[in-house]
C-alpha cells in the first residue's frame, strides 16, 4: 500500500515538472514610453493600425445598435393593425 502510494506521488511530481518553462521579453518599459510621449494623439490610438481598427468598429457596432434599438422601439410604439 505504501509502496503504491510513492509510487503515484512520483508520478504525478513527475507530470507537474514537465512543463517547460517559457522566457519572455519585458515590453513593458517600451509600451511606458510610447504611451507617455506627448504627441496630440489619443490614448486609445497610439497603438497602431489594430487599434484605430478596433476602435472604428467598436463606434460602428454602438451606432448600428443605438439605430437598431430605435427602430425596434418605433415598431414596438406603433403596432400594425388587425384586419
Amino acid at each position: 500500500m505504501l509502496r503504491n502510494f510513492l509510487a503515484l506521488r512520483q508520478i504525478s511530481q513527475r507530470t507537474t515538472n514537465v512543463a517547460p518553462v517559457r522566457q519572455f521579453k519585458n515590453k513593458v518599459p517600451e509600451k511606458q514610453k510610447l504611451f507617455q510621449e506627448d504627441d496630440s494623439i489619443p490614448v486609445h490610438l497610439k497603438g497602431g493600425v489594430g487599434d484605430a481598427l478596433l476602435y472604428r468598429a467598436t463606434m460602428l457596432f454602438s451606432v448600428a445598435g443605438t439605430l437598431y434599438a430605435l427602430y425596434q422601439l418605433g415598431m414596438a410604439s406603433f403596432p400594425k393593425k388587425q384586419n
